[in-house]
């Protein structure tokens, strides 16, 4: 199983281009790539799927035990000649101080040989002690080439390769040099997503041809192939069936922020995902149950706005009793209005609250909390991880709402509670991957045909 991780020394060196680039390269070749992202994050996994024409999965010890990571990686890997994972922030960064969560820790897990993409502007000879000391600070890591990124030209590559070749053993494997072809734009979240990219065949196509003319792609492959064998444990767990449901799930401009191994497990269970564009169909189709996950409602606002059609069908199905869980975007959407860059427009109006959308972060970074016994599908006494990224935040709540969350860690919806909870909706600002910790797929499952048993599905009127 040929597989390597792509890394640096700190985030925005241009790892999300270069992998994405050379997951192209050698989709070009006729490889069969599967990539991956360390840590919780949508944006980038996109760019990596519409590059690779496969599913990128996220690998988090936060959410995930080590067989799970271990499983999934190998699962999901099957069929590929290569995989590529990216790092999250820098080689050795995490958020506990002995590095059990970093993502030289996922290198040793996986066995991974290490590329470190290395942002040179600004640099040359000082390249050298920083590579000597990443090799130095952990001998565990197989650190296996470097890619020069952002040079200057020709007189800036040669002193930065005349440096590594001259103080380390460590082969470049690439020199990239500073283009605007290399460009992804930037907005509150991160990076802006393939979907909203002009042209997205076109840019993978230029990043493609950028990385297989400034990188060794036969090294890289040839250094891939060096990662021993993994032997993880298998799953032999067979999930209960769900045979029939029917969850209709927000799929669109304005939401995206899936991890595609949840949804794989909803069809696993027997559900059948119905996707429903927010933005252009007038109304529900007929389901049992609703999940609206993140996104950008902000960046289109006027059309969700427009669209009272689906925002009237929506109030009246939740209000009557439809199961529904919501996840940041979604929990804006539900909300009277929202507020952004000076435009006002109402929407859903099923929680009362106004969205305000924020010049700085108003949550960013994995969380931990606790249901309360409003929560309607998991029971109190467990600690649940999730993560949030957000820069909106509620005003006007009343005093009285409902939560099904106490936050032990985080921002939540005021700094100590999360998860409005309402007729039978969960909205909150938090993100939940589905592990055998939080099995959050089956609870939520188990709910939505519990409501159906009490008739409280959603029929269309056209039906």
């Amino acid at each position: 199983m040929a597989r390597i991780l792509l890394a640096a020394a700190h985030k925005s060196s241009g790892k999300t281009v270069v992998t994405t680039g050379l997951a192209a390269a050698l989709g070009s070749k006729d490889q069969q790539v599967q990539c991956f992202k360390k840590g919780p994050d949508y944006i980038d996994p996109m760019w990596l799927s519409a590059a690779s024409r496969r599913p990128c999965y996220n690998l988090d010890f936060n959410a995930m035990a080590d067989n799970e990571l271990l499983e999934l990686f190998c699962s999901r890997s099957a069929g590929a000649q290569i995989s590529l994972i990216e790092a999250n922030k820098g080689l050795y960064d995490g958020v506990e101080l002995d590095g059990c969560d970093s993502n030289a820790q996922l290198a040793k897990l996986l066995k991974l040989p290490v590329i470190l993409v290395i942002d040179t502007v600004g640099m040359t000879r000082g390249i050298a002690p920083l590579l000597l000391g990443y090799r130095e600070f952990d001998r565990d890591i197989n650190l296996a080439g470097v890619i020069l990124n952002n040079v200057g030209g020709a007189r800036h590559e040669g002193k930065l390769r005349a440096a590594v070749e001259a103080y380390s053993d460590i082969p470049v494997v690439g020199s990239v040099w500073r283009t605007s072809t290399l460009t992804i734009g930037e907005r509150h979240l991160g990076l802006i997503t393939p979907g909203e990219s002009a042209g997205l065949k076109a840019v993978i196509a230029g990043f493609s041809e950028v990385i297989e003319s400034s990188v060794d792609i036969d090294r890289v492959a040839k250094i891939a192939q060096t990662a021993p064998p993994l032997k993880p444990a298998k799953n032999n767990t067979v999930p209960a069936r769900a045979n029939g449901l029917r969850i209709g799930i927000a799929r669109d401009a304005a939401f995206g922020f899936y991890y595609p191994d949840d949804l794989e497990y909803f069809t696993e269970v027997g559900v059948e995902l119905v996707p429903i564009n927010m933005l252009e169909e007038g109304q529900l189709p007929d389901i049992d149950g609703l999940f609206i996950g993140g996104g950008f409602p902000e960046t289109h606002l006027e059309a969700l706005a427009n669209n009272q059609p689906m925002l009237t069908s929506v109030k009246t199905a939740i209000e009557s009793g439809l199961p529904t869980y919501a996840e940041c975007g979604g929990l804006m959407y539900l909300c009277k209005s929202l507020e952004w860059n000076g435009l006002s427009r109402n929407l859903a109006g099923v929680i009362p609250a106004d969205v305000t959308m924020c010049a700085k972060p108003q949550g960013r970074g994995y969380t931990v909390f606790s249901p309360t016994p409003n929560h309607p599908w998991c029971t109190q006494g467990q600690s649940i991880p999730g993560h949030e990224f957000h820069y909106a935040r509620l005003d006007n709540l009343p005093a009285d709402i409902s939560y099904g969350c106490t936050v032990a860690r985080g921002a939540g919806i005021d700094g100590s509670h999360d998860g409005i909870v309402a007729y039978n909706l969960l909205a909150g600002f938090f993100h939940l991957r589905n592990t055998a910790a939080n099995p959050w797929i089956e609870r939520f499952v188990d709910f939505v045909q519990a409501c159906k048993c009490d008739g409280l599905s959603h029929s269309s009127p056209a039906s």
